[in-house]
């Protein structure tokens, strides 16, 4: 839970120094990410210690979900430092307006993250199920991101460079949502036992998109 909390920190932080275009900042958001990667082993290790005591099947549970969720937490925060190293290149060329659309999308990411946090942290498997519902939205929005930037490339192939950073930042974004669906879904595992779950509704259709 701390991990998530400092993930979830780093992801608002590197959406500041985009707003702010701020290099400094950035630079402390990447260093930052090492803490994370520092609780990430600590997890790890404290998952053997617990192994090596012989545990009962559900211990064995708590422990690969454990595992699991702490891995996406780990990929949370660096996908945060990425945001964090783009804006730095970003900030070599004029503003973009479409910043405002890429802090929205990180907004949602944030609160997703925060949301199945909350779950993992009350055990709570139906919260879990209406995060992984909710990345239906994510993706959505982010679709709409990626089809304004490419459009706006076309127009202007001064932004090609600006805008492609910032179209690298939004699937960073959308990534970031897929992490907290892995962790909604490790919830319902812990929770109670199952792994297999009906499909969910995916609305990323960047790979389709035709402008």
């Amino acid at each position: 839970i701390r991990m998530g909390q400092m993930s979830v920190a780093q992801l608002e932080a590197a959406l500041d120094v985009v707003e702010r275009r701020d290099d400094n900042a950035a630079g402390r958001v990447i260093g930052n990410d090492e803490a994370i990667d520092a609780l990430e082993q600590q997890v790890n290790h404290d998952v053997i210690r617990l192994i090596r005591r012989g545990p009962m099947a559900t211990d064995l549970r708590v422990i690969l979900a454990a595992l699991r969720v702490a891995s996406d937490i780990e990929r949370i925060g660096d996908l945060a430092a990425n945001i964090a190293k783009r804006s730095m290149a970003l900030n070599l060329s004029p503003p973009l307006p479409h910043t405002r659309g890429l802090d929205a999308l990180g907004r949602i990411a944030a609160r997703q993250v925060r949301d199945v946090l909350d779950a993992y942290a009350a055990r709570d498997g139906e919260a879990a199920l209406r995060v992984r519902a909710n990345d239906a939205e994510l993706d959505k929005v982010f679709t709409g991101l990626f089809r304004e930037l490419l459009t706006y490339m076309m127009e202007d192939a001064r932004a090609i460079t600006p805008c492609t950073h910032l179209l690298f930042m939004a699937k960073n974004l959308e990534r970031i949502g897929d992490h907290a669906t892995n962790i909604a879904e490790n919830v319902w595992f812990l929770v109670h036992g199952e792994e297999l779950m009906p499909p969910r509704d995916k609305r990323d259709e960047s790979s389709t998109t035709v402008v």
